[in-house]
């Protein structure tokens, strides 16, 4: 048994590796036009902004304290600070010119990466400009050369070896920093980590590190071609090093010429069960014959966002999140009261179209491990507030700052000793390892009974319903062919079919994930959930498959069909019986 264990773990390694090269023209195409685009921009801001500043003091001192500054800020900080203000932007150029701008993804990421990378340039430039040898420049102003002479043909070529030397710093630091930009929209090579950290994916995370790190090598050394040509005066190292920068940017925009552009954009929040509900939403599309891309990661209002500008044309949401968050209320109406008020609001408000609930619930609860609240005589929310100011919570990165927290508070009085915030994954193995008494888990999340963890009572009802809703852009309001690949989907997934979806993608499916996180290898479980969903003229079974690492985790490998979409996490197979 043992043997056959080692086996299964070195194929679904093998599985899993497999599906992270199968994604790699996806992810680096992207991530190569977004670097060499904010790279060129840099470089276009940053040395006439240095040529100037050479000999201007002041403006010197001002240029580098402005970018100095901008470094300062976190990456995925800049990154987010862009998002509202191009929505503002593109909301006043509808209004002015009938036409917005992108908000998502692509000019946000552009934008910030374009700042971080020009520092390097600009200090570097400076510095190269400011060390030629006064008489040097004293002999071409001897000669009779004009002052834009000396700086084209005296002082650049002898400051180029240092001004290469920023250019290939902002080079690796903006390759670097493009892997933040998953979460607003821009596919790159970070969705291989950011995807891998909530799904412990963690062969796609080693993957997106080393593709990240070679992409920078690769670029780095080409650069430093350049570098050591231009100090040595050596053209065909120059040559060479501009060749391969070429060659390499060619060959990574290679598969652009060969994908059809996508028709619809489907998005995602940044767990589990959204990964899951796009992958659905998407394969029903493709089965319609339309093209799919993915914006995955996103947070909850930048996701809302987005769909209101028309950035995403699809995604799922939630009806307590809608209500307090989007919409403002504070109320607690029945479930199809709230319902209709949402659907009314969304389309006369936001242009909104409202398809329908899915079928199931997914409301945050606290929860605790189970023999550490019967240790604490804790089985409701009310029983939490005597004991919370001994305990620390754990939330999901967003819990802690959203309208429901403040409604729990306010209700019960909580105040807890400490607050942690973690990846939602990482959050369950906190409570296992003690790093936290109480987190903000999901009622539709698995892993609830595969811990066999306590959700707490909510006797006040502080907690809005949470129905799963597909919502639809403005723009594809009317689109027929949408409405035809979603609208069968209303009313059709279970809360239980949705439980064990997320727990093949997120746990052990009851083993725990104490003792290294993984089921005995040597009893593994044939494990298949399937989601039956009936239309007026078919049945249309969707079959949830584990990852390959699930797999290896004590799953018996019953499924051969590879995902199309989303590749190691969790794949959607369809069967259709007219």
């Amino acid at each position: 048994m043992p043997d056959a264990g080692a086996e299964l773990l070195s194929s679904a390694r093998l599985d899993a590796l497999f599906d992270a090269w199968r994604l790699l023209p996806t992810y680096l195409t992207p991530h190569i036009v977004l670097c060499a685009t904010a790279l060129a921009l840099g470089l276009l801001v940053s040395l006439p902004l240095a040529a100037l500043a050479a000999d201007r003091p002041w403006l010197r001192r001002l240029v580098l304290a402005i970018a100095s500054l901008i470094q300062t800020i976190p990456g995925l900080a800049l990154l987010a600070l862009f998002y509202p203000l191009l929505l503002a932007l593109s909301t006043l150029t509808a209004r002015l010119f009938g036409f917005g701008i992108p908000a998502l993804g692509f000019l946000p990421t552009l934008i910030a990466l374009t700042l971080y990378a020009m520092l390097p340039i600009l200090r570097n430039s400076v510095v190269g400009l400011n060390g030629i040898n006064p008489a040097v420049v004293e002999a071409a102003e001897g000669v009779g050369m004009t002052p834009q002479q000396i700086l084209t043909r005296v002082k650049a070529p002898l400051a180029t070896p240092v001004i290469m030397a920023g250019v290939r710093t902002a080079a690796v630091w903006t390759i670097g920093a493009a892997t933040l930009s998953t979460p607003v929209g821009q596919t790159s090579l970070g969705n291989y980590i950011f995807t891998g950290l909530q799904t412990e994916n963690w062969i796609s995370v080693l993957f997106g590190c080393i593709a990240a790190a070679g992409l920078a090598l690769i670029t780095d050394f080409c650069l430093g071609l350049v570098e050591t040509g231009a100090s040595e005066r050596n053209r065909k190292r120059v040559v060479f090093g501009i060749a391969g920068l070429a060659l390499g940017t060619l060959a990574g925009l290679a598969p652009l010429l060969s994908n059809e552009a996508a028709t619809y954009v489907i998005g995602a929040k940044s767990f589990s069960e959204q990964f899951i509900l796009a992958d659905l939403m998407g394969d029903r599309l493709k089965a319609e014959g339309a093209g799919v891309a993915r914006k995955d990661g996103l947070g909850s209002a930048i996701a809302f966002r987005a769909l209101a500008h028309n950035d995403i044309d699809a995604y799922v949401d939630y009806s307590g999140t809608l209500w307090r968050n989007v919409i403002g209320r504070t109320d607690m109406p029945p479930r199809e009261e709230m319902q209709a008020e949402i659907v009314r609001w969304m389309k006369a408000e936001q242009g909104v179209t409202v398809l329908g609930a899915l079928g199931f619930e997914n409301a945050y609860v606290l929860a605790m491990k189970r023999e550490r609240a019967q240790a604490l005589n804790v089985t409701s929310l009310a029983d939490l507030a005597r004991v919370a100011p001994q305990l620390t919570i754990g939330d999901d990165l967003e819990f802690l700052g959203r309208p429901e927290w403040r409604s729990l508070k306010d209700a019960y009085g909580l105040s807890f000793r400490t607050r942690r915030s973690f990846n939602p994954t990482m959050m369950y193995h906190a409570l296992e390892s003690g790093e936290a008494d109480v987190i903000s888990a999901f009622s539709s999340d698995g892993r609830i009974a595969a811990l066999d963890l306590l959700v707490l009572a909510d006797p006040k009802h502080a907690i809005p319903s949470y129905d799963a809703l597909i919502l639809v852009a403005p723009k594809r309001s009317a689109d027929a062919r949408l409405k035809r690949a979603l609208v069968p989907l209303v009313g059709s997934v279970s809360v239980e079919a949705m439980r064990a979806a997320n727990l093949m993608v997120d746990g052990d499916t009851g083993q725990g994930f104490s003792g290294g996180g993984g089921a005995s290898l040597g009893k593994g479980r044939a494990f298949a959930v399937a989601i039956n969903l009936r239309t007026r003229s078919r049945v249309v079974s969707f079959e949830v498959r584990p990852s390959p690492m699930s797999r290896a985790r004590g799953l018996e490998r019953n499924c051969t069909s590879r995902n199309d979409q989303f590749g190691s996490a969790v794949g959607l197979r369809r069967n259709v019986w007219r």
